[in-house]
């Protein structure tokens, strides 16, 4: 976590005290122990009589960060200048790095980490890889082997997976998995090319050449049932399709060494 925030930056608060004719001070959620203030020219558009009339001691508001002062240690906000979008997606946003830090705690209990190591060590790799720990908890709900290909390892990761499947309802779900396919034909380059070419339908399935005779079928889908017949289905019509020209295929959920 950052020291300060970044000047334009949008921050959640918990309004602390009210001066009635200078402004607000408050507390910064996402950054232990700093407080920022509120001037009353940044509170509201046009002429502020009550201060009151739009913050109270104790409510949470968005803010956006317009001085830092390190120095001083003074942080300058304004409420006036976040719209109501801005506001209802920063809170949101939030409220999620709220309850993936929850749920990170239980992944923690079920591998036997050390929270306060792992909360050290593990999660800023996490924020740095997909932006935020709830942005990873949803890419492994999308994709169940996202955490392992981005280079993440140990007992820990297979019960973030379980996890994020079991908390978190992604917009949809992508799963993988790999056709060998060979054809020592003349044309046999032609005809894997004709096989894979066959199962890509919009955005919903996707090849990737991965080393020949590799190839990897992606696809998207509502959730991992439906994904999981859908390309259990593209890998059965590339295998039936390459072994029609004399060719060889094989289906494999995860790659084999």
């Amino acid at each position: 976590m950052r020291e300060y925030p970044e000047v334009g930056e949008l921050v959640v608060c918990t309004v602390k005290k009210i001066m009635r004719t200078h402004g607000a001070f408050v507390y910064l959620d996402e950054y232990e122990g700093l407080e920022g203030f509120i001037h009353i020219s940044e509170v509201a558009s046009g002429w502020v009589k009550y201060i009151r009339d739009y913050v109270r001691e104790g409510q949470k508001v968005v803010c956006k960060v317009i001085n830092v002062d390190r120095r001083k240690g003074r942080i300058d906000l304004s409420l006036k200048r976040v719209t109501e979008s801005q506001k209802r997606e920063k809170l949101q946003q939030w409220k999620n790095e709220i309850r993936a830090r929850k749920l990170f705690e239980i992944v923690c209990e079920r591998a036997g980490l050390d929270r306060e190591k792992a909360f050290k060590e593990i999660v800023p790799e996490l924020i740095d890889t997909y932006g935020s720990l709830y942005g990873a908890f949803e890419e492994a709900a999308m994709d169940d082997r996202a955490l392992e290909e981005d280079g993440f390892t140990g007992p820990w990761v297979e019960e973030f997976v379980k996890i994020a499947q079991e908390n978190i309802v992604p917009p949809y779900v992508r799963i993988h998995g790999y056709v060998i396919l060979t054809d020592p034909s003349p044309d046999g380059v032609e005809h894997i090319k004709e096989a894979l070419t066959s199962i890509e339908v919009e955005d919903e399935v996707q090849v990737q050449y991965v080393g020949a005779p590799r190839y990897r079928i992606i696809v998207k889908a509502d959730n991992y049932k439906e994904a999981e017949e859908k390309l259990t289905s593209a890998a059965k019509r590339v295998i039936e399709i390459i072994t029609s020209y004399g060719g060889e295929g094989e289906y494999q959920r995860r790659l084999k060494s």
